[in-house]
């Protein structure tokens, strides 16, 4: 059959509203830069204007012939080896968001898409389809299908009130200031348009949402949101990093077994609830400070955009300021804690380190016979939120920023012990901190919490266990554990889900 007839079948197979949305994921926000085949051409264009045009006229003529001229690209695209190009990203985005929304042409040459994922140098688990999907885009989708079209509608004249953001964007004026979004399709389109158009001037990203959840929150609730949602839910929604679909994210373990008694429980444990959590693991035995440099190159590689998350366990003895690695040589603590989230795949992205090790040889004794038993080695005030936000200071649009985030952000270092202290191990089982964190987690993963909770729960559970030094002394002590964090939303763990199993029904 003639390419023009089977891709003219395939585009009146697929609905107004998976068209939408499979325009919104194939016009990816954060397509990474710099890449072979990419540069500084302004695509506004080519993101915005058919989705301006869809609502204006109410036909999706220029979404078609958007969708057409990606096909056509990927018809004649030859891989080239070695080079990742812009055009690699663009097919793969292409390839998942079809399969997501069950719309994948039967003409897709899915050889050229094993080649490119070939030159990503992806594992038999990394070529899952669901890696490939941006997580934030498809909290986005979800909020979209929380609204009414008269939600949208009301958002869409919020954003047209703010002169200083709209002023001069030919786009803005295609659409007008009254919009129907009610015919099918249309919703999505005008949504989705004020999403890209916002991204695109730097006023949200995949963790800052404040400027769309302001949109969000001047809509009237009983018309705008779907049955059994409200604007509070919709508006959370938004304030958890995106993490919802497998994988859950990329786990490093790095274990020094030698002199470790039980350190490989350790690793089997962290394995175990990594796998659990649903994230795609390594495991780096007695690391050296070579083993952590060419880690860190590794992460650079492109593949690593695709994860949501990043989380590495990082287990041995230490002192107050240092780690002892599997040759014997130090490394300052807070140079390997420093040194991974600045790493460019993983920006605006949740990286969350378990520093297991000794921080020094201090130990919360307790005395006296009854320790010496078996261890386990705002109404009142009646102010309203209105009375004192008036009493605030006013922080307008323009002095915020979005553009340049410090290293650290996004970054949550969780410790097994607290300074100058011990860090407590069984013989036969490792470090209790790991033992009971992975406990927790498994226990907990299908309750819907956050990390911060769990951790919270795991510093109770590890203080009331009595602990005994293996040494003549046998002196019983508490474990204290606490963590740091420059997270900017909440880090919900997700749901068990398999990586073999498909768990994703087609969106309508």
């Amino acid at each position: 059959m003639d390419e023009v007839i089977q891709v003219t079948q395939w585009l009146s197979s697929i609905t107004p509203r998976k068209k939408a949305k499979l325009f919104f994921f194939t016009t990816h926000a954060d397509a990474p830069s710099p890449m072979v085949g990419s540069n500084d051409v302004d695509t506004h264009e080519e993101t915005q204007l058919p989705l301006a045009t869809t609502v204006a006229l109410h036909n999706f003529k220029n979404i078609d012939e958007f969708l057409k001229k990606k096909v056509n690209t990927f018809s004649c695209y030859n891989v080239i080896e070695n080079e990742i190009t812009k055009t690699d990203y663009e097919y793969l985005r292409f390839y998942s968001a079809c399969k997501y929304l069950d719309v994948v042409p039967p003409f897709l040459d899915m050889e050229k898409i094993s080649a490119i994922q070939n030159k990503f140098e992806m594992t038999d688990e990394e070529r899952d389809y669901r890696l490939l999907l941006d997580s934030a885009d498809l909290v986005l989708e979800e909020v979209c299908d929380s609204l009414k079209p008269a939600g949208v509608s009301q958002m869409w004249t919020a954003l047209r009130k703010d002169r200083n953001l709209i002023r001069g964007v030919k786009t803005i004026d295609i659409i007008g200031f009254f919009v129907d979004p009610n015919p099918t399709g249309i919703k999505e389109c005008l949504f989705f348009f004020i999403v890209r158009f916002l991204q695109k001037a730097d006023k949200i990203n995949r963790v800052n949402t404040n400027r769309l959840e302001r949109l969000i929150a001047q809509c009237d609730e009983s018309s705008s949101c779907e049955e059994g949602k409200t604007i509070d839910f919709i508006i959370d929604s938004l304030r958890f990093y995106p993490t919802g679909l497998y994988p859950f994210g990329f786990c490093l373990i790095m274990c020094v077994i030698e002199g470790r008694d039980g350190a490989m429980q350790e690793i089997e444990k962290t394995m175990e609830i990594s796998r659990h959590l649903g994230m795609i693991t390594h495991t780096e035995k007695n690391p050296t400070k070579e083993t952590i440099e060419l880690v860190k190159k590794e992460l650079m590689k492109p593949k690593y955009q695709f994860y949501s998350s990043f989380t590495c366990w990082f287990m041995s003895h230490g002192d107050s300021n240092s780690v002892v690695l599997a040759d014997g040589e130090t490394i300052e603590r807070e140079w390997f804690l420093t040194s991974f989230p600045d790493i460019s795949t993983f920006q605006l992205k949740p990286k969350v380190f378990f520093m297991v090790s000794c921080r020094g040889a201090n130990k919360f004794s307790l005395k006296g016979d009854e320790f010496e038993g078996p261890s386990a080695t705002c109404d009142y005030y009646d102010i309203g939120s209105a009375l004192i936000r008036n009493r605030m200071l006013d922080i307008t649009d323009s002095v915020r920023d979005i553009s340049y985030v410090q290293p650290m952000m996004d970054t949550l270092v969780a410790y097994s012990t607290i300074l100058d202290h011990l860090s407590g191990r069984a013989n036969t089982h490792g470090s209790i901190y790991v033992d009971r964190a992975c406990v927790l987690m498994s226990e907990n993963i299908s309750r819907g919490r956050s990390l911060t909770e769990i951790l919270e729960h795991l510093s109770q559970d590890l203080h009331e266990i009595l602990q005994e030094t293996m040494d003549e002394d046998r002196i019983v002590y508490k474990q204290a554990c606490h963590y740091d964090s420059f997270f900017r939303k909440t880090l919900k763990l997700p749901y068990t889900r398999h990586p073999k199993e498909d768990v994703h029904s087609a969106p309508q």
